[in-house]
């Protein structure tokens, strides 16, 4: 009779983790900012719930949706990066979670022009309006054009910010999801 009682805790327990790990794999995942790159619209150590559809079944998020992505662009992902990158997996394995997921604003989709001039930020030759960033964009001009099958990203705190200006173009199969927001009340 224990015996059966113990099997049934154990399957109801496993079944509770693999229902958990195939929702943060493939519909949605806690992560934590790290660092001030989004301030002020994110702070750091602030939990953002992510939706992982996009991932999941391989669309684009739209312009100003603030993303996760694998920062690691010089690299092909697989699977097993996202099996690997679960809360439950590092829980068990013990190890510690490797900073190489940046949170990030969708700037330029393939085929964009992304230009900074004078200070400003401009897509397909129009100034954008970006009421979220913390402050003038100080350094040099710059223009990207954005290649087939990749994303331009920044950061809100443009002066602080590691970004595609330094890490360059992010393949769709690095953009690991979009924020969620929770709407509450009317």
């Amino acid at each position: 009779m224990k015996l059966r009682e113990i099997w049934e805790w154990v399957r109801s327990l496993a079944f509770a983790l693999g229902l958990a790990l195939v929702l943060g794999i493939f519909v949605f995942q806690p992560f934590k900012v790290e660092g001030h790159s989004m301030d002020p619209t994110l702070q750091d150590q602030q939990r953002i719930y992510v939706s992982k559809l996009s991932h999941t079944f391989s669309y684009l998020p739209d312009y100003g949706d603030i993303v996760v992505i694998d920062s690691r662009v010089d690299r092909e992902r697989s699977f097993q990066d996202d099996l690997v990158g679960h809360p439950l997996i590092h829980l068990f394995l013990g190890k510690e979670n490797e900073n190489f997921m940046y949170v990030k604003r969708l700037i330029g989709k393939p085929g964009d022009v992304i230009e900074i001039k004078d200070h400003q930020l401009y897509r397909n030759g129009e100034k954008l309006s970006e009421p979220y960033i913390k402050e003038k964009m100080e350094g040099e001009d710059g223009k990207w054009a954005v290649p087939e099958g990749h994303i331009f990203v920044m950061g809100d705190n443009r002066n602080n910010s590691l970004d595609s200006r330094e890490i360059g173009f992010v393949p769709f199969d690095h953009v690991i999801g979009s924020k969620i927001e929770w709407k509450v009340g009317k």
